[in-house]
């Protein structure tokens, strides 16, 4: 990992933490936030799962996913809740990008719920 990409990393970060402010997020509750990993090799994929759960992220099973091109990739998420704090992100972002790094798998990110009084409860239809 060199510093560029890493740098690139704290500024998706900050960038999204802020645009869920200016979107009204209630930003003193805790979010579900769902780190992506991905790889085409299923096992390699397991081994960053459990270096995931080691590291304090709840993991979700892993999906076979059909991309545009035909191709297959498998995934999980590296689950955890918490305020939007960016120095916490950044220190996730840390531990995820060594654990994908470590095992040659690709992080492609994560992604939150707006919380918030008009927010639809997670699992709702």
């Amino acid at each position: 990992m060199n510093n560029e990409e890493l740098a690139s990393w704290y500024e998706f970060n900050q960038e999204t933490i802020q645009a869920l402010i200016e979107d009204g997020s209630d930003i003193s509750q805790p979010h579900i936030i769902e780190h992506h990993l991905a790889s085409q090799n299923f096992d390699v994929l397991e081994k960053a799962a459990v270096d995931a759960f080691k590291a304090g992220f709840e993991v979700t099973d892993a999906e076979e996913l059909v991309l545009d091109d035909g191709g297959t990739v498998f995934c999980f998420d590296a689950v955890v809740e918490k305020k939007l704090n960016i120095d916490e992100f950044n220190k996730d972002t840390d531990k995820l990008l060594q654990i994908a790094e470590k095992h040659k798998v690709h992080y492609d990110g994560w992604g939150t719920y707006y919380v918030g009084e008009d927010a639809i409860e997670y699992g709702d239809d």
